[in-house]
């Protein structure tokens, strides 16, 4: 899995200012409290939580609205729970702006309110500007790395000391690679790509491996890019705008199930059957596994976000007490099942319904 192992010193106790009032944590979808367990520091107390200082953990989102953020806040909040200790959580909502995480991440640093901060970055290569962080707290990112290279899992930057994502490249190559499988015999094969945000690096990445697996083949003929903005309704109205000059779509590939779901519905509303058109999504929400067993779309590739969180959480634990952390935790190796699924794939492990839902 590409791991190493970085042995990272005890970081000394943070206190609020006096007088600060800690701000209220916002709930996750599934309605869990803010968790309040003993970890202690170095020189506080035991590792088991018997002192009376607790730690404060930042777990900036890159939207507290999205549900693949909040999947991953749950995640953190379970292996919180998991853990004897005294940890308070508040999650911060980036507002799917680059500059408002930027600011965000410096505050946590400048603040000491935190000892530590779990990041969902909007913009990886922007916000390596906050580092190094003004005060010495461990980052962990989990998604897509921070700094300049957003297909390096390794820390580029000092003061992150964990990766919890895969290079988004990869993911979307193996993807692309499956498309042209499916268009093997058609000719023309006529493909759609639906991309979040084609302003950020991490779907810049996507698409660029796209067309770089898609491209080469005679057979296959990129119609149309659009932008979905990880949205049902804007993927709908995309895809419709689409279909209205390219009816003849063989293929709708997507980086995100909420995405997908929107061109499914475009299909239908225009006259056409979506189990007879190539359908691949990105995210493994509960409705797309729905949608692949039931033959509605062809394949997903699965994510694992509550599980991406609680590594998170790990490896920020780690850190926190001087304990060995993995600087990159391979995202698609922390599920119980192959993170890119079919049919077939999915009657193979019938229990398995996906880790959210957006």
């Amino acid at each position: 899995m590409h791991r190493r192992s970085l042995p990272i010193r005890a970081l000394p106790s943070r206190s609020r200012p006096a007088g600060a009032r800690p701000a209220r944590p916002i709930p996750t979808r599934a309605g869990l409290a803010t968790a309040t367990i003993a970890l202690v520091l170095a020189g506080c107390a035991s590792a088991d939580g018997d002192g009376d200082g607790g730690l404060r953990v930042a777990v900036l989102a890159a939207s507290s609205q999205n549900g693949y953020n909040q999947a991953v806040h749950e995640g953190v909040q379970q292996a919180i729970d998991e853990h004897d200790a005294d940890v308070e959580v508040q999650l911060l909502d980036g507002q799917f702006d680059a500059n408002t995480q930027l600011s965000q991440m410096q505050n946590a640093s400048t603040s000491g309110e935190y000892d530590g901060v779990i990041v969902v970055p909007h913009d990886g290569p922007s916000l390596a500007a906050a580092f190094p962080l003004a005060n010495d707290i461990p980052v962990v990112t989990v998604l897509n790395p921070i700094g300049p290279d957003i297909n390096e899992m390794e820390p580029q930057v000092e003061g992150v000391v964990s990766t919890v994502a895969v290079p988004p490249a990869e993911a979307a190559a193996r993807q692309a690679e499956a498309v042209a499988e499916h268009c093997t015999g058609i000719d023309p094969c006529r493909v759609v790509l639906l991309v979040g945000q084609l302003s950020s690096p991490l779907d810049v990445a996507r698409e660029e491996a796209y067309r770089e697996v898609l491209e080469p083949e005679d057979n296959i003929e990129i119609v149309a890019t659009a932008e979905g903005q990880y949205d049902r309704d804007e993927s709908l109205t995309a895809i419709s705008n689409v279909l209205q000059s390219n009816q003849d779509v063989d293929v709708i590939l997507s980086n995100a199930d909420q995405q997908t779901s929107g061109a499914q519905i475009a299909l239908e509303n225009a006259g056409i059957d979506p189990s007879e058109v190539y359908l691949t999504g990105g995210g493994g929400t509960e409705d797309a596994i729905t949608a692949v067993r039931e033959g509605t779309w062809q394949a997903d590739y699965v994510n694992f976000p509550v599980s991406m969180g609680a590594a998170a959480f790990e490896q920020l634990h780690a850190a926190m007490t001087g304990d060995d952390v993995e600087t990159w935790v391979d995202a698609d190796a922390v599920g119980d099942i192959e993170p890119y699924v079919t049919k077939e794939i999915l009657d193979e492990h019938p229990d398995f319904t996906g880790e959210w839902n957006g």
